[in-house]
């Protein structure tokens, strides 16, 4: 949260509505909290108070820019020119969601991952290299987002002897996209040494996850860094509880003892 605060250019002390705007999104689109109308009403209200907080933020950029995203993009002189206004709340409100809870449930799910791996584990611990293809197997192994809603056929296909005809409405189901044994040898074996590893961890196409290299830097970072510095780390509770969400993937939390910590 912190790392997308400082894109954006909010004040440090406006961080902690920021969380609170991220964690309340998520809980709005779990289906076990109250009926589909007040989760209805809780993503208005949601939207509603982020779209205020962003548009004074933008506001206060037009007046006095900086050097955060916000204000490179509204003043950005490039062939299309600076970014509508719309178009620009929308876009922070994408970054803070997508770049906060999918980001965190994959250093939670990275960290159970190895604890269930310890040699892969005391690897990274002396190669922090091994987490660049580490956390490419995780995004295929153990992917924040399960799945994605809202898609639809541009033309009939067929598949396995059935057509989907066109315009019909489609959950693409990446998880299980990452695991087809005809796309990958032993697709249930963590294997951060995967020569090819073609996942969906962040889609495909023209909306591929415009957060994916931020992602991908601060999980190598934290891997790394807990890796090296926690010693004897393991598991108090396995499987951990997780969040009831059919697309996002993560424990609720991640219970862990350890010895000491390195300097």
């Amino acid at each position: 949260m912190a790392a997308i605060c400082h894109l954006l250019g909010v004040p440090r002390e406006d961080e902690p509505r920021f969380h609170h705007w991220a964690d309340a999104t998520v809980e709005a689109f779990d289906p076990t909290t109250g009926t589909f109308e007040e989760r209805q009403r809780r993503r208005s209200q949601i939207t509603r108070e982020l779209g205020e907080y962003l548009d004074t933020l933008a506001e206060a950029r037009v007046r006095r820019p900086g050097d955060d995203l916000i204000s490179g993009l509204l003043a950005d002189t490039g062939p299309h020119g600076p970014m509508a206004r719309t178009d620009l709340l929308n876009t922070c409100a994408l970054l803070l969601v997508a770049g906060h809870e999918t980001t965190v449930n994959l250093i939670a799910n990275g960290l159970l991952t190895l604890l269930r791996h310890p040699d892969v584990l005391e690897r990274l611990r002396h190669d922090p290299d091994l987490s660049i293809p580490l956390v490419e197997e995780l995004l295929r192994y153990e992917p924040p987002v399960h799945m994605l809603t809202g898609r639809s056929t541009l033309a009939d296909i067929d598949i396995a002897g059935t057509t989907i005809p066109r315009g019909s409405p489609l959950a693409l189901v990446l998880a299980a996209g990452s695991r087809d044994p005809h796309r990958f040898a032993e697709p249930d074996h963590f294997d951060p040494d995967r020569a090819d590893n073609a996942h969906l961890g962040f889609g495909s196409g023209i909306h591929y996850c415009f957060g994916a290299p931020p992602a991908r830097s601060e999980t190598q970072v934290a891997l790394s860094a807990l890796a090296r510095r926690l010693v004897n780390p393991r598991l108090v509770t396995d499987p951990p509880p997780y969040r009831p969400n059919p697309a996002l993937r993560g424990p609720r939390r991640l219970m862990i003892e350890f010895d000491a910590i390195a300097p």
